[in-house]
């Protein structure tokens, strides 16, 4: 085997599925079309995808070394960078600058390429739409191993199906996004309580101007309150936001020590007992803290990044996280149904949140008009069963999966809830990519 390769045992996130896959660490162009020419296989980045959706047992390209800045235009904030850099390295280095991205998912430990196959959401789709929207150009190797340039305006359908394409469509090499000024590196947090479903509804609705919202659910509860939970808003601070102290270097990085859970605990430890007095207190604390507030921006986008390793709470086997988007008219029904159904689960989900989405963006990305639910359970006989029902649930509403957080679904689910796939499968079979650019997940839901 070459001594850029490896054959070892891969998962995403989610640490579920677990499987044995040769990966390599290409180090240049040349080396990833020589791939090509040999065997089926996947690009994969920083491997924060929950499932399996990064995963080619064959071959599993791995860009990490795809990781440089290449150019910056300070009068547009476009950033031309190669596919294989973190977002965090993105932030870190333009962020005392004044700029950040338009559009952040809830970890900064991503890359770019991954943030486009995923076409991500953050806090924000409900204003801004997806990342894909701030994205002008990639290059691309598709499955002649040619090195093809795609934007609005030159091999559009390959542009626009590759955002949200989930890297079924070739390997993207670089890529130009835009990135937003600010003012600080601090946000204008502002906590709304909702004690129900219909509050929490009313209150996303009556904020829709709000650049970000985000809502933590408690899951575990049911009957009169059900649906309850914190509403966060947030806005990019300006400097006369700021105090004293902070108003002299408004750009100024912190520097943070992460806390990292060492060892996996137990299986058991996250029963439903738990998670209800966990769910308790974080909102009764949550209920009764300040409701205005500035807070630091990595506090405010990505507070489970400061705890490493935070997967292992869930034990050895793994966790699922489950995210679904149900359409906006039906969203209050399907949502008490699908909390419903995990109360009278045997499993709940440590960690629920909710958002409220905009229009859809582009040819396959996962947003529709809506709210979508992102749940979190460990791995288990009675997970598994819940899932199935959940599935049934978001399907009866008309509603869609999360492919970057798929790890079980099955076929027969995913092909009835999304109109477009049928259309993206023909477009794979026109242009050669089936027969190049396989993941477990595409293989295991016929893709």
């Amino acid at each position: 085997m070459d001594k850029n390769s490896y054959q070892t045992n891969i998962s995403g996130w989610g640490g579920y599925p677990i499987q044995e896959a040769k990966v390599l660490y290409p180090k240049n162009i040349k080396e990833i079309l020589e791939e090509i020419k040999k065997s089926d296989l996947i690009a994969r980045g920083n491997g924060r995808a929950y499932g399996d959706s990064s995963i080619n047992k064959k071959n599993t390209i791995n860009m990490k070394y795809f990781n440089h800045i290449i150019s910056f235009d300070e009068s547009s904030g476009i950033l031309e960078v190669e596919a294989g850099i973190l977002l965090e390295d993105i932030v870190n280095t333009f962020l005392p600058k004044g700029w950040f991205p338009y559009v952040t998912p809830g970890s900064k430990f991503v890359t770019i390429g991954g943030l486009i196959a995923a076409d991500v959401h953050g806090k924000n789709h409900h204003k801004d739409g997806s990342f894909g929207n701030f994205v002008e150009w990639f290059e691309l190797i598709n499955s002649k191993g040619e090195i093809i340039k795609c934007s609005r305006n030159e091999n559009k359908d390959m542009f626009e199906w590759t955002i949200g394409g989930m890297g079924l469509t070739g390997i993207i090499i670089r890529a130009a996004i835009k990135l937003r000024p600010i003012e600080t590196c601090w946000i204008k947090q502002k906590t709304l309580i909702a004690n129900n479903i219909d509050q929490t509804l009313e209150i996303f609705d009556k904020n829709m101007d709000a650049t970000y919202s985000v809502a933590w659910l408690n899951s575990t509860n049911s009957r009169n309150n059900i649906g309850q939970s914190l509403i966060m808003l947030g806005e990019h601070a300006k400097i006369n936001d700021l105090n004293q102290k902070n108003i002299l270097n408004p750009l100024k990085l912190k520097s943070k020590k992460n806390r990292n859970i060492p060892f996996y605990f137990p299986n058991w430890f996250l029963n439903k007992k738990l998670i209800k007095l966990f769910n308790f207190l974080y909102y009764f604390l949550g209920k009764n803290s300040s409701k205005e507030k500035i807070v630091y921006w990595d506090d405010y986008f990505y507070p489970l990044d400061s705890i490493m390793g935070w997967n292992k709470i869930y034990g050895r086997e793994g966790f699922v996280q489950y995210q679904c988007v149900i359409p906006l008219e039906k969203s209050k029904e399907g949502l008490i149904e699908l909390l419903n159904e995990i109360d009278k689960s045997k499993v709940s989900s440590f960690l629920s949140v909710l958002k409220r989405f905009g229009k859809q963006n582009s040819k396959f990305s996962f947003p529709m008009e809506g709210y979508t639910i992102a749940l979190d359970f460990p791995i288990n006989k009675e997970t598994l069963k819940l899932l199935d029902k959940l599935d049934e649930i978001t399907l009866k509403y008309k509603g869609r999966f999360y492919l970057a957080k798929d790890a079980r679904m099955k076929k027969e689910i995913f092909k009835k809830s999304d109109k477009r796939i049928e259309d993206y499968i023909n477009f794979r079979n026109q242009n050669d990519c089936d027969k190049n650019f396989i993941s477990s997940q595409s293989s295991r839901l016929e893709l």
